[in-house]
């Protein structure tokens, strides 16, 4: 091409040069008929048509535009991109090329499953049947999938796992396909669905249970009993028992919802707890004298302040003093202590010497409904709702309840704030 246009521009040259030599003989010619000087005339016209040929620019060559030589690019790599995109996010995700390869994985996905060498097959880390096929059903038809999987190890976790093949931008042109393999843990949501279930069934069989005492003694008084006045006067008495036992259950039932409305609304109040202990002590007096208990108090001089609420810390140390005297009795006393050392959190602990509790129970122990002797709760009367209460009150509080129980010597029941 570059040779061809040094022709060109030799070839338009000598066309000019033919055409100042053609005007300087023309206007010799012309000046010899006038009688002038040749050689003049012809130097000076020679000399015009060399300037203007100087000034004026050689016209384009329209008919050879020269091509703009482009040349290909590689395709930009998406992957960098990619991962700083999902790194931000907290759900685990990989991503996998079409061969099912892990090529990256977020921290959230390193958290949770460990760390994958870049390059190795995805089933080197997950080896469920259903994740797998679901993968290589999103490689084969580029469709997203999902699916809901449960794992038992190391602990009880539930996922919706979903698979989406990630689109180009546009103009990115031809790029490698690669698929984004997101976690969403709904553990918390299923667990929740799972109480709710238990709550409901629970409720029910509470109250079912005094419904069906009532609904009996009244059709005996109605019928055989009628005239029985001694029948009147003890079925009359069980009768009372079971009202007052699903009375207590509603309450507690509404003192659960009344404090799972504002379980987010710390409290403000300064609340000596001295004072507050020794109130619940005096309260509880007739009921320790009922069931043989001595009550200690081991109390500090002066003043012992928290931030909280006196009827719901009130509720708590009765809730935690009374179990102490019902399900503690053989042991003949009841210590409580309440501990304000400088530099420490303040501590409230109520220890009976009691029996004790089994160690696979104590976990659970603050959950809705839950006994570790039914026969031996109801005989007691109670609800299976007053730890669960204790432990609401203390979360909005944010305190800490702390259970230690040895069989044979007893059970510590401690308040952290």
């Amino acid at each position: 091409m570059a040779s061809r246009q040094r022709g060109k521009t030799m070839r338009e040259r000598l066309s000019r040069l033919w055409l100042v030599l053609a005007t300087v003989t023309l206007m010799a010619a012309l000046a010899a008929m006038a009688g002038l000087d040749v050689s003049l005339v012809a130097i000076g016209w020679l000399l015009v048509v060399l300037s203007a040929w100087s000034v004026v620019p050689a016209a384009p060559d329209e008919a050879e535009p020269v091509a703009a030589i482009i040349e290909p690019h590689a395709p930009r790599d998406p992957l960098p991109d990619v991962a700083a995109a999902f790194a931000a996010l907290d759900m685990p995700v990989f991503v996998l090329a079409a061969d099912a390869n892990v090529l990256c994985q977020n921290p959230a996905a390193e958290k949770s499953f460990g760390s994958i060498t870049p390059g190795m097959h995805l089933s080197a880390r997950l080896r469920s049947p259903g994740i797998l096929d679901m993968v290589r059903e999103t490689i084969v038809t580029d469709q997203p999938n999902q699916i809901e999987h449960s794992e038992r190890h190391p602990s009880e976790r539930v996922y919706i796992i979903r698979i989406a093949p990630i689109e180009p931008a546009k103009g990115e042109g031809d790029m490698p396909r690669l698929y984004a393999l997101s976690f969403r843990d709904i553990s918390e949501l299923r667990r929740i669905d799972r109480m709710r279930s238990d709550f409901v069934a629970n409720a029910s069989h509470e109250l079912r249970t005094p419904l069906a005492s009532l609904r009996g003694f009244i059709e005996t008084l109605q019928g055989p009993a009628k005239g029985d006045v001694a029948a009147h006067e003890r079925f009359l008495g069980i009768m009372f028992e079971q009202a007052t036992r699903m009375s207590r259950l509603v309450d507690d039932l509404l003192s659960l919802s009344r404090l799972e409305l504002k379980s987010h609304i710390a409290p403000s109040q300064r609340v000596d707890l001295v004072p507050l202990v020794g109130h619940v002590r005096d309260s509880l007096l007739p009921l320790a004298q009922e069931l043989g208990i001595e009550i200690r108090m081991h109390l500090p001089a002066g003043k012992v302040e928290v931030t909280g609420d006196r009827d719901e810390l009130v509720q708590v140390i009765e809730n935690l003093m009374e179990n102490a005297c019902k399900y503690g009795q053989e042991g003949g006393f009841v210590d409580v202590h309440l501990r304000n050392e400088p530099g420490q959190p303040v501590e409230l602990s109520v220890v009976d010497r009691g029996p004790g509790i089994p160690a696979e129970h104590v976990p659970r122990l603050t959950e809705r409904f839950y006994r570790v002797s039914v026969a031996d709760s109801r005989s007691k009367k109670g609800t299976g709702l007053g730890l669960a209460i204790v432990k609401h009150i203390l979360t909005r509080h944010r305190a800490r309840l702390i259970v230690k129980s040895e069989l044979g010597k007893g059970t510590d029941f401690t308040v952290r704030f």
